[in-house]
């Protein structure tokens, strides 16, 4: 009976994959940013100028940290790390797309989330549950002295806002 009430119960998420989370929401921002854009009729070509400063400055050293500091704490044939890649490489190729821009930003709104959430509930939990306390320790140390790791936001044009 404990073990099923358990299993509902939340993870809570460790000291060292916080800071990872808190650039999860960022980019949770940024999905509801261009949904607010195509609310407001903003041009695409504004959406998607902040859509790339986004990439350049956040997600793509993101994207970089968990490549490198938290998907080989799992095994390299682990399905769901083989998922979170994939996605990593799609992004990154919607990210670079300069044409059809309405369908674009659409797609990245969508999988962007749909990826997020996905860490969040599936990945992380996984990586917290096979991480030593050493590799954790690890993990804390490299992100903590990580520039990225301190969210500034563009707020040259709050499109989001007009």
């Amino acid at each position: 009976m404990n073990d099923i009430n358990n299993k509902n119960k939340p993870i809570k998420r460790h000291s060292a994959l916080q800071p990872l989370s808190r650039e999860h929401h960022h980019g949770l921002l940024l999905c509801w940013k261009i949904r607010q854009g195509f609310k407001r009729d903003i041009s695409p070509e504004r959406i998607k100028v902040y859509a790339d400063w986004f990439w350049e400055t956040h997600l793509a050293p993101h994207f970089e940290a968990e490549e490198k500091y938290l998907f080989p704490i799992l095994p390299a044939d682990n399905e769901n790390v083989k998922k979170a890649l994939h996605e990593h490489q799609r992004l990154k190729r919607l990210f670079h797309k300069s044409d059809d821009l309405i369908k674009n930003l659409n797609r990245i709104e969508e999988e962007l989330e749909r990826h997020i959430r996905f860490e969040e509930r599936v990945l992380f939990n996984e990586i917290q549950q096979a991480a030593t306390a050493a590799q954790m320790q690890d993990i804390e140390t490299v992100h903590v002295s990580d520039t990225h790791s301190n969210f500034c936001d563009n707020l040259s044009d709050e499109f989001w806002k007009a």
